[in-house]
């Protein structure tokens, strides 16, 4: 698979923009504020059908105009694909496959498989667990249209329960036989979700601690456990022995709304102990892992999305990662950067066919 073209309309800083794209290598050049990560987060949107730096639709619109589209010519299993994500303000976000409008987002996710590196990515180390959860989910949801499906269920049935945890203590009531109901959805999907999460962490693990080596060129232990209390128990369980606590909070407080990954070096948490180079290979590691894991379990290999990290590894780093690259294992790759000289520098040590793009 690969992105032929695309064309942009009042995204972000773009008021309009077309491009044709090389099959291997695209490269963005130009100052900070010339939108060079917009056109990446414009292809990352196309798959996504949502941003990857601000999930808000209305505030990707440009400033003064009240809608945005973007659209992307695919070549995909020998035959084009159009796909449309357009909005308007204080209306519903459209996303259409060759003129036809999808009735659900979650139809979509996996059809254009799709990975980024981005210094963003260090909020899988310094934020919470909601960040870590998303990553998991997100390579879940790109590999197994199921897993979408549950997760949707479990977070509405969620939202349900919470909402009568709130009722409870608004009306000075309590009636446990119509919370058993949400208890019992909440084990069924619930245990579903993290059995797939388990089995994901499983085969994830290794490919990580391979790519992590060739990249990092070292012998450091690193590691990634999957954290989560349904390991000792269950779901049903959990649920019941934290009651008291859960009408006193509103919402509901365990669960595997609640799991985590951590991630550890030497044994030790990656956050504290970690350099700097030492954390920035973890994390291009952890999104090659990605690729790799999402490229095993699907029919087409994701476009692979490089934003500023040029910038942000020193030239033995770079080195490494533009060797990987240089496989044939890898797609269509689109970088973006700061430094025209230094980026056709790069590119033209790797045996493959490349287009530079100067924004101004």
């Amino acid at each position: 698979m690969n992105l032929k073209a695309l064309s942009l309309v009042n995204y972000k800083n773009i008021e309009s923009k077309h491009l044709e794209f090389d099959p291997k290598i695209n490269c963005f050049v130009g100052k900070n504020g010339v939108g060079k990560t917009n056109i990446l987060d414009a292809i990352y949107h196309l798959s996504f059908g949502k941003s990857y730096f601000n999930p808000i639709t209305s505030q990707n619109i440009r400033h003064s105009t009240d809608f945005f589209m973007v659209e992307g010519l695919y070549h995909r299993d020998h035959r084009e694909e159009k796909v449309v994500v357009s909005v308007k303000k204080g209306q519903k976000k459209i996303i259409k496959r060759n003129g036809k409008n999808y009735d659900k987002l979650s139809d979509h996710i996996g059809f254009l498989p799709l990975v980024i590196i981005s210094p963003a990515d260090n909020d899988l180390i310094i934020e919470g667990s909601t960040t870590r959860r998303k990553f998991m989910d997100g390579v879940l949801s790109q590999t197994d249209s199921n897993y979408l499906s549950l997760l949707l269920n479990y977070n509405k049935t969620l939202a349900q329960r919470n909402a009568l945890l709130k009722y409870f203590a608004a009306n000075h009531t309590f009636d446990n036989a119509n919370l058993s109901i949400y208890n019992e959805q909440l084990h069924q999907l619930g245990t579903e979700i993290y059995n797939k999460r388990k089995s994901f962490i499983n085969s994830f693990i290794p490919i990580f601690k391979e790519r992590y080596q060739h990249i990092a060129a070292n012998k450091e232990q690193i590691n990634l456990t999957y954290q989560s209390k349904i390991h000792d128990t269950t779901i049903l369980n959990l649920l019941t022995q934290n009651l008291p606590k859960d009408r006193v909070l509103q919402h509901t407080s365990v669960g595997i709304h609640k799991d985590d990954l951590d991630f550890s070096i030497e044994g030790y948490p990656i956050k504290k102990f970690g350099s700097q180079g030492q954390q920035k290979s973890f994390l291009i590691a952890l999104k090659l892992a990605q690729f790799d894991f999402i490229l095993q379990q699907s029919d087409d290999t994701p476009i692979l999305l490089l934003d500023d990290i040029f910038d942000k590894l020193d030239e033995s780093r770079v080195e490494q990662l533009m060797k990987l690259v240089d496989d044939n294992h890898f797609g269509q790759l689109f970088v973006s950067d700061t430094h025209t000289e230094r980026t056709e520098a790069i590119v033209k040590k790797i045996s493959q066919s490349y287009k530079i793009f100067e924004l101004t």
